[in-house]
């Protein structure tokens, strides 16, 4: 049926806009701009057959704005309201147009959803107005996705459902239709199960919980919880998100992610315990036991979510699931025996199949993220791609439907500027213009499974996230972009006016009193390759003349060097910058250099790093600056499972005497240092001959700064190899998988 739906008013002029500018998130699919212009007036007349709760929603909106009259039928000034039929085939439920003429605006749409997304349009055209005026158009629209979703974790830390509302309310804003609700983890269990209270009376709560970067290993010394949901709450939130057209997805983790279930029901795991809900972020070996009593429990709770979520998918985790225990379980390996299954990989499959088939039998279907790969994919289940695009590629070639959320586009607990002027973040490095830059169809798809391909989804992981107000700092403006790019309107090449559009919304969330990260206002560093050397190019959102910098490590006032072009380096320096308009200053931005034979040259690799951690690419370890081993940030290149192999170019026959390197160690995230290192030398860049090796004790004992002695070379190439750990041992977080070997800065003096 095809809603005509109105809203409307006054009066006609002559004004042409069809080089009008509209300050919209998500850029329409098609808009015509017409002669003439809507005069916004002081109250607004509304038809009283449009639909009841969404134009209440409209009206809350805009009440501080505007007043609203409901009509009387007969009045001829008004449009009708009527459902029309529709022979289309292909309608949309969430298609919507919007007429606006100089004396009415008229909606049509399928469905209440696609009024409800109409009238978010509505509200921003009224709320970015100029001079009290919208230009004449038509805008007919649909997304290009079925699937825009925004992950929260409350799970390391817990959010109200107050707060838990707000966030809905700005999914809604900007057009995404799915909440994805993390609510179990190693650190706290956050939904009532009635059949289950001791999941709220102990798995609810934790003795401290972990602050600071990873490395520092310090604690806050302060019980946390209990912190749930109950179950009229979750219904409460649901109804909310029902009452804004969003999907309220829930997460129930397993197989692994399970010890703060596990030390309200121990009997659960393989071992004995005791367990107790995380205090450390990362992964743990003790996971649930693929059990009858864990089915039976796990059944239940789904039993009980179930109930509560209407949701079509429920999503099972199935993410970061160690094999020590399994490996170590008598149970565990006669199940594998008996059911001829391959190893441990095979029994998570059978795992995540066994609990498929009972959310399939209660008509639902499950979605995991993507290692639920492993071992062969349950036959209905749909994949949540996050460790890269290759799970969704994997997916969609197989017939199954897929969410392509990769960390390096859409983990929003990333650094969005400068790691060195940001609140402390999980690491990596996602600024607004990556995020826009994501196509969530990978190449490697044909047209036919290309449909397989859901939609797109970013993820808010809460480790270092303390409050609401740092919840709202992390998604904004992250959030315009990913809502641009689930419409199916982005386009990389116009990223400026897409960042114009930003700015002007940055108003409305004032007026909201939203938080939001500033960080297109502040500089921007990115080095570039020059002759003999390396560049500093800085830019910002703004004028580029409001930009000065100092190259001797002192703050930068309105008086300091205008930039106007890149900064050479040549030597060890430290580029200090800011942005100054009317009195005002940005953050400043430190850029701390140490140069070597190495710096600015050409160099390759021979494996290619993590889609993750791999900014800037190669040419990161040879950019002259030395990461900061508290922030990943955009310093570091990771490598899961793989050596470092890397050529330099010295351009000519260089004398040097020292090869140096830099590497991480984390182990509760599964980053170890290198096992050994080689350094090879060459003048043709084809036959190498080794100058040097160490093993994994002399790079320990070095703290991850390995300084080489190499006694007197000239070579004008240098190879070095830095071998990754391998299989992470038994003992340790993430035992039986590959291990991460982070490398930053190859250097040579």
């Amino acid at each position: 049926m095809l809603r005509i739906l109105s809203v409307f008013t006054l009066l006609i002029s002559s004004f042409f806009f069809s080089q009008a500018k509209l300050n919209l998130i998500p850029y329409p699919q098609k808009i015509e701009f017409q002669t003439g212009e809507f005069i916004i007036p002081k109250i607004l007349l509304l038809h009283p057959n449009l639909p009841k709760e969404e134009t209440e929603y409209f009206k809350k909106r805009l009440s501080s704005s505007l007043k609203f009259k409901n009509t009387k039928k007969g009045n001829s000034q008004l449009l009708y309201f009527q459902l029309a039929k529709s022979d289309s085939k292909n309608k949309n439920d969430e298609f919507y147009s919007l007429k606006i003429s100089s004396d009415k605006i008229v909606i049509e749409s399928y469905t209440n959803q696609g009024y409800f997304l109409a009238i978010q349009t509505l509200i921003q055209l009224f709320e970015t107005h100029k001079n009290g005026k919208i230009p004449s158009l038509k805008i007919d629209d649909q997304p290009k996705f079925s699937w825009r979703g925004m992950h929260l974790d409350v799970c390391r830390h817990f959010f109200t459902v107050e707060e838990v509302k707000k966030y809905i309310d700005y999914l809604a804003m900007y057009k995404l239709n799915t909440f994805h609700w993390h609510l179990t983890d190693d650190q706290g269990w956050r939904i009532e199960i009635k059949k289950y209270p001791k999941l709220t009376d102990i798995s609810s709560k934790r003795k401290q919980s972990m602050i600071g970067a990873y490395v520092e290993n310090t604690f806050d010394g302060k019980p946390y919880g209990p912190y749930f949901y109950t179950q009229d709450q979750i219904k409460e939130v649901i109804q909310y998100a029902q009452d804004r057209h969003i999907t309220v997805v829930p997460e129930i983790e397993m197989p692994g992610h399970a010890l703060a279930a596990l030390s309200a029901y121990p009997e659960l795991a393989c071992t004995t315990g005791p367990f107790e809900a995380a205090t450390k972020w990362g992964v743990f070996d003790d996971v649930f036991c693929p059990k009858d009593e864990t089915f039976t429990f796990l059944e239940n709770v789904l039993d009980e979510v179930m109930q509560l979520f209407p949701s079509q998918y429920i999503h099972i985790g199935g993410d970061e699931c160690p094999k020590t225990r399994w490996k170590e379980c008598a149970h565990c390996q006669g199940l594998i025996k008996k059911n001829n299954l391959k190893d441990e990989h095979g029994l998570q499959s059978y795992f995540i199949q066994r609990i498929e088939k009972y959310v399939n039998s209660k008509g639902r279907k499950i979605i995991g993220w993507d290692e639920i790969l492993e071992g062969g994919l349950a036959p209905n289940a749909a994949v949540m791609s996050w460790t890269g695009i290759k799970g969704g590629i994997e997916a969609a070639k197989t017939s199954h439907f897929a969410v392509m959320t990769p960390g390096a586009y859409c983990y929003f607990d990333h650094y969005q500027g400068d790691p060195q002027t940001e609140p402390n973040a999980f690491g990596g490095f996602t600024p607004l213009d990556k995020v826009y830059s994501y196509n969530p169809i990978p190449a490697e798809l044909n047209a036919e499974q290309a449909k397989y391909i859901l939609g797109v989804q970013a993820n808010l992981w809460t480790e270092y996230i303390l409050d609401f107000k740092q919840v709202e700092y992390m998604i904004f403006p992250r959030l315009f972009a990913l809502s641009e790019v689930g419409w199916g309107t982005s386009n990389p090449e116009n990223y400026k006016k897409f960042e114009d559009r930003v700015v002007e919304h940055f108003k409305i969330l004032d007026k909201m009193n939203i938080n939001y990260a500033k960080s297109i206002y502040n500089i921007n560093g990115k080095v570039i390759p020059r002759v003999g050397g390396v560049s500093y190019r800085l830019s910002t959102s703004q004028k580029p003349e409001g930009i000065r910098f100092t190259a001797d490590g002192s703050i930068p006032t309105a008086n300091s060097q205008t930039y106007d072009v890149p900064i050479p380096v040549s030597q060890t320096m430290t580029i200090k910058s800011a942005y100054f308009e009317g009195g005002l200053k940005s953050a400043v931005s430190t850029q701390e250099f140490t140069t070597s034979k190495t710096t600015g040259k050409n160099i390759t690799l021979e494996q290619q790093p993590s889609e993750n951690y791999s900014f800037g690419g190669a040419f990161t370890l040879v950019d002259g600056i030395i990461g900061n081993v508290k922030q990943l940030g955009k310093m570091w290149l990771g490598f899961q499972g793989k050596d470092v192999v890397a050529i330099i170019d010295l351009d000519e026959k260089t004398k040097f005497s020292e090869v140096y390197f830099n590497t991480l160690e984390n182990i509760g995230s599964w980053i170890h240092l290198a096992k050994s290192a080689q350094v090879f030398i060459s003048d043709d860049g084809i036959d190498f001959k080794q100058i040097k090796e160490i093993g994994k004790n002399e790079i320990q004992s070095s703290k991850g700064k390995v300084k080489l002695n190499v006694g007197n070379q000239t070579s004008k190439y240098i190879k070095i190899k830095i071998e990754n750990a391998g299989t992470i041992p038994v003992g340790n977080p993430g035992a039986d998988s590959k291990a991460w070997l982070f490398v930053d800065e190859i250097g040579a003096n």
